[in-house]
């Protein structure tokens, strides 16, 4: 992390709160059925319910236990795993108030049990008295897990204003 921010705490405080909410905007449960588009907008819908009730154990749920979260912002790039995109999502939230999380997919393309799609979210939060508001754009894989679709991958290009 310390290549993409200079170092953690400036991580935590760019992309306070959720700047990953934005690159792990993929996700759900468990299974071996062929993912569907319907399954890839269901995952959509419930991670902006998780992310705007800051419910980390949703968003685990959504997120696959061995994806990778890449994220670009400035010309460097870091990546995360499951348990760190999960630690500095709740570190986020703690830091912030009046969060806002919004999601749109499109561009989906299903081959067996993998979706690949363009995901766009927008986050608002504040935090010491200002508003702030961070835009995500991700290429992310999703899998079949349980008829759900779940997070496998994303590689996204961070925002913040």
């Amino acid at each position: 992390m310390n290549s993409l921010f200079g170092s953690r705490k400036s991580l935590v405080g760019a992309l306070t709160p959720v700047a990953m909410v934005a690159a792990v905007s993929f996700a759900a449960t468990s299974a071996q059925a062929a993912i569907n588009e319907a399954a890839v907008q269901n995952y959509a819908t419930q991670m902006k319910q998780a992310a705007n009730s800051k419910n980390v154990s949703k968003v685990s749920n959504l997120v696959a236990d061995e994806a990778l979260i890449s994220l670009s912002r400035r010309g460097r790039t870091t990546s995360l795993d499951k348990a760190a995109y999960l630690k500095l999502l709740q570190d986020s939230w703690s830091k912030s108030s009046n969060y806002s999380y919004d999601i749109s997919i499109s561009n989906v393309v299903i081959t067996g049990e993998q979706a690949k799609a363009d995901v766009k979210t927008v986050e608002t939060w504040v935090k010491d008295g200002q508003q702030r508001t961070m835009s995500t754009t991700s290429r992310a894989t999703l899998k079949s897990d349980n008829n759900n679709a779940v997070l496998l991958r994303a590689v996204s290009q961070v925002t913040i204003e």
